[in-house]
């Protein structure tokens, strides 16, 4: 016996209030904008600069330990992070320690490095530094630029996929949505004052891609039901899209979250960044490639033949009921 979580001729209205959630959503992305605007977001060393100290010691790591021998320091953002290798000794246990910039300093001053050091000699006096790199502003800078691009360029070579796989309103839906998505994902970490780094951009680049994935397979239903349903309506035919294909997008956002969740849970601080946004990614791309790229599609509608030209240019594109 096969699992469900829908039955298999489900027949919800999606669009029964489309208005109000496009609303919503356009609110919500309102809200992450200005939070952003204001409040900016915490970014982590990646992007304000700092210092990497490099450690080996004969004895397991131990990341509270070190933690909490540099508490009275008080040196804002530390991560703290284990290295594995096959190529290390047993005895050989490296773990890889970044301290933020301090304020108005280029970067963390020789002072501090000793007193880091001295603090951790203190619980682990074995304990050896094999390396020490700092990462200036200007880096960092470019790091935002690049980054910044980055999501910008995969949201636009969405845009000429979408456009050249389908026709221009669904494109325009696509990309709508992955903006709410990035938009409420930089807004949540924004409102929370969650750290940001170069993991969190990596996880933005995945959350586009999967949202783009939800949103691709209800199109490529929608496309193949408005060629065999030539007379519905067009709200029909997108409902009916999204009730067939309901089972296999819940089904797969949901074994995706409980990965996710237990990577969240057992995964330590290290990535807890990364899943949090994956976690926020999986739901809110859910979310929009039913209320915001359908209901887009549904407000500016669509071709509904695309292998015979239509004679009726007036007919050309759906009527679409408010």
């Amino acid at each position: 016996m096969r699992l469900r979580l829908f039955k298999e001729n489900s027949n919800f209205d999606f669009f029964k209030h489309w208005k109000m959630w496009l609303g919503i959503s356009g609110l919500m992305m309102v809200i992450a904008f200005a939070s952003f605007m204001i409040q900016g977001l915490n970014f982590g060393i990646d992007f304000r600069g700092g210092t990497t100290i490099r450690t080996e010691s004969p004895l397991a790591v131990n990341v509270a330990e070190y933690r909490g021998a540099m508490e009275t320091l008080d040196l804002g953002d530390i991560t703290i992070t284990e290295v594995f290798d096959p190529t290390f000794r047993e005895d050989q246990n490296v773990a890889m320690i970044r301290i933020q910039a301090q304020d108005e300093q280029e970067a963390v001053t020789v002072d501090t490095i000793e007193a880091v050091q001295a603090a951790l000699k203190g619980v682990r006096p074995d304990i050896k530094f094999t390396s020490v790199e700092s990462v200036g502003p200007k880096v960092s800078g470019e790091l935002i630029q690049t980054a910044a691009i980055a999501v910008v360029l995969a949201i636009g070579a969405v845009l000429i996929y979408i456009w050249l796989r389908f026709e221009w309103q669904f494109a325009v839906g696509a990309v709508l949505a992955l903006v709410h998505d990035v938009l409420l994902t930089i807004g949540i970490f924004s409102e929370l004052q969650i750290r940001f780094d170069l993991a969190i951009i990596a996880a933005l680049l995945t959350i586009v891609g999967y949202s783009l994935n939800d949103t691709v397979v209800v199109f490529d239903r929608v496309r193949e039901n408005l060629r065999k349903y030539k007379k519905r309506d067009l709200k029909e035919v997108l409902n009916l899209s999204i009730n067939e294909t309901m089972s296999r997008t819940f089904m797969t956002s949901v074994t995706t979250l409980l990965a996710l969740i237990a990577l969240f849970v057992l995964g330590g601080d290290v990535i807890r960044g990364f899943v949090f946004a994956m976690i926020w990614g999986v739901i809110v791309g859910t979310y929009s490639s039913i209320f915001v790229a359908s209901a887009a599609l549904l407000y500016l509608g669509v071709k509904r033949d695309w292998s015979k030209p239509d004679a009726n240019a007036g007919n050309q594109y759906a009527n679409i009921d408010a």
